[in-house]
Order: structure tokens, then sequence, then C-alpha cells
């Protein structure tokens, strides 16, 4: 995406937009989450919950596929650029992302794709609760990894 960029600033800052759009994209998922948990113990309608939930999970995947496929390659790039050995932070974490990956498309499967039956909407609370710990835990490590490899390297351009 960013290979064409001819310059430091011009690539890097174009990195910077990059991981301000997924941040904002972060904070719609967060709304759709908060909304969602604060519906699911009295909702009457399960067609609306269900509307929701789809609403939910797509973009749950669309922000983790956009991390997986744009920002941590970019990150990747920016780190291997630098040379600095802030590579070795993706070594470290992304494990602990590919887990929370692994745990919120199993949710998606879950509940997107099938009917919101009595049996699933008595689990949804508790399973938006395990999700919701580790969309936190996943954000902190995206939040380590923007500081420690991103954020690091803007002292070194000329004015992002």
């Amino acid at each position: 995406m960013l290979e064409r960029c001819t310059n430091n600033l011009e690539r890097w800052g174009g990195v910077h937009r990059l991981i301000d759009q997924w941040l904002e994209h972060r904070k719609e998922l967060i709304s759709l989450y908060v909304n969602l948990e604060k519906q699911v113990p009295k909702s009457y309608r399960p067609i609306s919950l269900e509307s929701k939930l789809v609403d939910f999970c797509n973009e749950l995947v669309d922000y983790a596929s956009q991390g997986h496929f744009e920002i941590y390659e970019q990150l990747l790039r920016e780190a291997q650029a630098f040379n600095d050995g802030s590579e070795a932070i993706l070594g470290e974490l992304m494990p602990e992302i590919q887990q929370s990956t692994d745990q919120l498309l199993s949710f998606q499967d879950q509940y997107a794709g099938n009917p919101l039956t009595e049996e699933l909407k008595q689990k949804l609370h508790h399973d938006l609760s395990i999700l919701g710990e580790s969309l936190a835990e996943r954000f902190d490590h995206e939040d380590r990894l923007i500081a420690d490899i991103h954020e690091a390297h803007r002292a070194s351009l000329p004015s992002l």
C-alpha cells in the first residue's frame, strides 16, 4: 500500500494516517460492543439483537483483518527499515494478538452465522464478557506495538 512512497516522511506519515484511521475503527468497534452489551440482558426483541450482533461481528472481523493485513505489516516494514531492534516487539506480541484473533473469530462464527436461539442468548452475556477482556488485552498489545515501533520512530522524521 505504501510501497510507492518516495521518501521517509511520505511513507511513515502514510503509516501514521493509516494507524489513525484504524484507531477510529477501534472506537466504532468499542461503541458497538458497549451498545450490544447494554442490550443483551434486557433484550426481548431477538431480531434487533441479532441485527446488532451481526453488525458487531462484521466490525470485529474488519478491525482484526485491517490489523493483520495492513497495520502489523506496515509496522514490521517500519521496524525493519529503522533496523533498531524494534522488530523484536512484534515477535513478542503477535502470538498474544493471534490468540485474541482466534477468540474473536470463534465468537463471530458462533453468533453471526447462526440464529439467536435461547441457548445462545443465555451464553451471550458471558461470551461478550470474555470477548471484552480479550479485546482489552489486544488493544493494550496493539497500543504497545504502535508506541514501541511507530511512535518511537516519529522523532527521527522531520515532523509527522
